[in-house]
């Protein structure tokens, strides 16, 4: 069976998307998936073992400059390559109207999809030829488990999710490697930033622990704070920018990680690290880390410099 997936964005809602084709594996084992996904989060498909093709999609970056001949011609190409095969089932996980109309409607394929008191967009389940409810009611991870699972015709399991990308890493990670953390100190909101100044005492307390610190960064502004933070700590690496691979295997080989509320919080869950996140004006309910050693600690104001220090220090203890 030949299944294309439609789940474009962002790097938590992809991230979301691997346990449920870990279930469709288990259940169906000759099945195989393509992938329909934003430019910027194509490798992530390709960790997964049930994966065959990515086709990326550019959707963010085409609707700054929809008319210009260079973005015309790169959807053409989509087109072709979206139309190039017949699917036995077509999953569109995203449940927007944008990967409805400019996706899903194009492949060749019976269309599944969330029905309209399901959908995040409830007209986007206008173009899909079979509609199924799910339950609102549960995490993000659960919610497209299920969606699968009624798709492709089997039980969901009652079992946790597995990512099944985990190994894939793994494998990778020398023996040798001194015990390290990483701080996944950057997000895109302000009201999500965890303060420098706790940062760094956090890095204090961990001083007398012996284990060594490691910053990855995106941006010019993230590597910016890195450098404030690690400034005056010997035990403290500003990595340079990496790629999400990269990152991912940094990731990997961590003893546990601390981070803010941001797609990489969501990438550590998947690869079964120890994590603790912390959250303030968002609920880690529906959507928070899902996974295996997954901690949140939860500013009961929203204000994210409620939460101290300390508090983080003792959970690394537990976790370390």
């Amino acid at each position: 069976m030949q299944v294309l997936i439609v789940k474009t964005s962002s790097m938590g809602d992809v991230l979301h998307t691997l346990p449920a084709l870990t279930d469709a594996m288990q259940a169906i084992p000759a099945i195989r998936f393509d992938w329909v996904v934003e430019e910027n989060f194509a490798q992530i498909p390709t960790w997964h073992p049930a994966v065959d093709n990515v086709l990326p999609v550019a959707i963010r970056r085409w609707r700054k400059h929809w008319f210009g001949s260079q973005q015309r011609e790169e959807r053409v190409c989509f087109k072709r390559a979206l139309q190039s095969r017949q699917y036995d089932v077509i999953i569109d996980a995203q449940g927007l109207i944008k990967s409805a109309a400019l996706v899903t409607r194009l492949a060749r394929g019976v269309k599944h999809g969330q029905d309209s008191r399901s959908a995040r967009e409830p007209f986007a389940s206008w173009w899909y030829d079979r509609r199924h409810e799910i339950d609102k009611k549960q995490h993000a991870v659960e919610r497209t488990r299920e969606l699968f699972a009624k798709s492709l015709g089997y039980e969901k399991p009652q079992t946790q999710g597995d990512y099944a990308i985990a190994a894939h890493f793994l494998q990778q990670v020398p023996l040798d490697v001194a015990p390290y953390l990483v701080f996944l100190h950057a997000t895109t909101r302000d009201n999500k930033h965890w303060s420098e100044s706790h940062w760094r005492e956090l890095i204090s307390l961990l001083q007398p622990t012996g284990l060594r610190i490691k910053l990855p960064w995106g941006a010019d502004h993230e590597h910016q704070r890195a450098q404030r933070l690690a400034e005056g700590f010997d035990y403290v690496e500003v990595l340079p920018k990496l790629t999400l691979d990269a990152v991912a295997r940094e990731l990997a080989a961590a003893r546990a990680v601390v981070s803010v509320d941001t797609g990489l919080s969501h990438l550590t869950a998947a690869l079964d690290r120890p994590n603790i996140t912390l959250y303030g004006p968002t609920d880690p309910g529906l959507i928070g880390g899902y996974g295996q050693n997954q901690q949140a600690i939860k500013a009961s104001d929203g204000n994210m410099d409620s939460i101290r220090a300390e508090q983080v220090f003792a959970k690394l203890r537990e976790l370390c």
